[in-house]
């Protein structure tokens, strides 16, 4: 597997990660912990040494497996985890909380979670309006002095609200979703990405799966499915955003590759900084998706997608519809 580092943070990583967020919510009925423990392993066998998981992911269990199964070889993997909600007794998210007591509980907790002395890469998950990004900042730089966090990561932000985090301590990474459907971070969040030398980190870099082709307008999902709730994902969106995947179909045709593996392909010929998380529980398509780095885009590739992907105009917003960069 091809490496890649995170912008100027000299964090190294896999060129392709594994979000582990489906192995624990959202995507139908959950997997058993064992298998997901093995899968996870076999993924470090396959070269993949970046593996991103939350709090929120369960909420908290996802980091609990996550630790569990990357415990024998953790000193050969980079495990980034997010803070941004409080919760109650029995785990329901009662909404944002970036409160620097908050974030420094959170962190104890995550760390006993994942079995760790020190977070890797942390994320403040959204960006809580009620507390100012330099506090927030500030927070995570006085835990990085503690030992307790290596590295300051954002997720679903806006230009602005980098520059402001990034004066008090320095940002190594950006996660924001980014696919040839959700392309909302090229105008104003990559270039300031380049400009400071932060890693990009594309989450959903398949678009929840209908970049693969293995989603059409007939499929059901099951009420456990987040995508049964998102817009992009009506019958009717799922129509009209079909011309999106025909294209990658050709493109791959071509290029004796899969759909997904032309998407992937193309996030990563966009910077070298960028490192998508495409999540899976299934081997073929761990299998599938580490091709991608293989794949070789031209130029003329390239132009060719952004031409053609430019005359569809993707139907549905992305995520619930009510996300936006802060």
């Amino acid at each position: 597997m091809q490496k890649r580092k995170l912008g100027k943070s000299n964090v190294d990583v896999s060129a392709l990660g594994l979000g582990c967020m489906g192995m624990s919510m959202n995507y139908g009925a959950l997997p058993e912990k064992k298998d997901m423990i093995a899968f996870m392993r076999t993924a470090v066998d396959r070269g993949v040494t970046f593996f991103d998981t939350a709090e929120a992911y369960g909420p908290f269990t996802n980091e609990e497996l996550v630790g569990e199964a990357l415990a024998p070889v953790r000193d050969h993997v980079v495990i980034a985890t997010k803070f941004a909600f409080a919760y109650g007794p029995n785990g329901e998210r009662l909404g944002l909380n970036s409160q620097p007591a908050h974030i420094k509980h959170a962190v104890e907790d995550s760390l006993t979670r994942l079995k760790v002395e020190a977070i890797d890469l942390l994320y403040q998950h959204r960006v809580d309006p009620a507390v100012p990004i330099e506090d927030v900042a500030g927070t995570v730089k006085d835990l990085i002095h503690a030992g307790k966090v290596k590295h300051f990561g954002l997720s679903e932000v806006g230009a602005q609200t980098i520059r402001r985090a990034h004066a008090v301590q320095p940002v190594a990474a950006i996660q924001n979703e980014y696919s040839l459907w959700a392309r909302d971070s090229e105008a104003d969040v990559l270039p300031t990405c380049e400009e400071f030398g932060i890693g990009f980190v594309p989450w959903s870099p398949l678009g929840q799966g209908f970049l693969t082709g293995k989603v059409d307008a007939t499929m059901t999902f099951a009420a456990t499915d987040v995508r049964s709730r998102f817009p992009r994902f009506t019958p009717e969106a799922r129509k009209a955003n079909l011309a999106l995947v025909d294209l990658l179909t050709q493109i791959a045709a071509r290029k004796q590759a899969t759909p997904a593996q032309i998407a992937l392909a193309w996030l990563l010929a966009q910077k070298p900084w960028i490192v998508p998380i495409p999540g899976t529980r299934k081997l073929e398509r761990l299998e599938e998706n580490l091709g991608a780095a293989t794949v070789v885009l031209t130029a003329e590739d390239l132009r060719e997608i952004g031409t053609a992907a430019a005359t569809i105009t993707i139907q549905g917003p992305r995520g619930t519809g009510k996300e936006q960069y802060m």
